[in-house]
């Protein structure tokens, strides 16, 4: 099964992603952790990322493209599941090209839905240390004493671009910018729109009746 997880941020695309890789053994391959993982080892793809990562740039679809097409090669043969990428009609093309070269193509692209409301809901609930930085989620990952840093016992409390309002501003960007990647999978067959409401157990269960009734899922 070769599938791209699309979505507005809250959506659930990296939790699901991990069920996936945990019960049904298809690679969660997260663009984020990928190049966090470049850049750590120093290997020349992680360099290129790094000069971009730290002037505040926007990485290349080129280069992203370059990054992933690397990391496809070494996917388990179960297949793979994209968290995070393409992020644009450009990347989507380019992991066209890189998939056909290696006789593969893309089963479908889950798009998962969820009111504004509940992915406000989800988003607002990070908290941040005060002192130590370490993150945390009141839905999620609660902190053992409320308000409280497990690690230091720093403060917590809600970054700037946590709250509700620039949450629907961020929303509104992130809407805005994925349209042409959405129209890209949807000219190409390959759109499929899945209910996010509820807890990530229930949306997974969804998304594997879909698979098994288009039969996407390895004997």
């Amino acid at each position: 099964m070769r599938i791209v997880l699309l979505g507005p941020p809250g959506a659930g695309k990296g939790s699901l992603a991990s069920l996936y890789d945990i019960r049904l053994g298809i690679a969660h391959l997260s663009t984020g952790e990928i190049f966090r993982q470049e850049i750590a080892r120093r290997s020349a793809l992680g360099r290129r990322v790094r000069r971009y990562v730290l002037s505040g740039r926007l990485v290349p679809d080129a280069l992203v493209v370059e990054v992933m097409a690397a990391r496809l090669r070494r996917a388990r043969a179960a297949g793979f599941v994209l968290d995070g990428f393409p992020r644009t009609a450009g990347q989507a093309q380019g992991l066209d090209r890189v998939l056909a070269r290696q006789w593969r193509r893309l089963d479908a692209a889950v798009y998962l839905i969820s009111p504004q409301p509940l992915l406000v809901k989800r988003l607002s609930g990070r908290r941040v240390c005060s002192r130590c930085g370490a993150n945390y989620h009141l839905r999620t990952m609660r902190p053992k004493r409320a308000g409280r840093c497990d690690r230091c016992g720093g403060r917590l409390t809600v970054r700037k671009d946590d709250q509700p309002r620039m949450i629907r501003k961020r929303l509104a960007v992130d809407r805005k910018a994925a349209a042409p990647l959405v129209a890209y999978y949807r000219r190409r067959g390959l759109l499929h729109r899945v209910n996010g409401v509820g807890n990530v157990e229930t949306v997974y269960r969804r998304t594997l009746a879909l698979f098994r009734r288009h039969r996407w899922l390895p004997s």
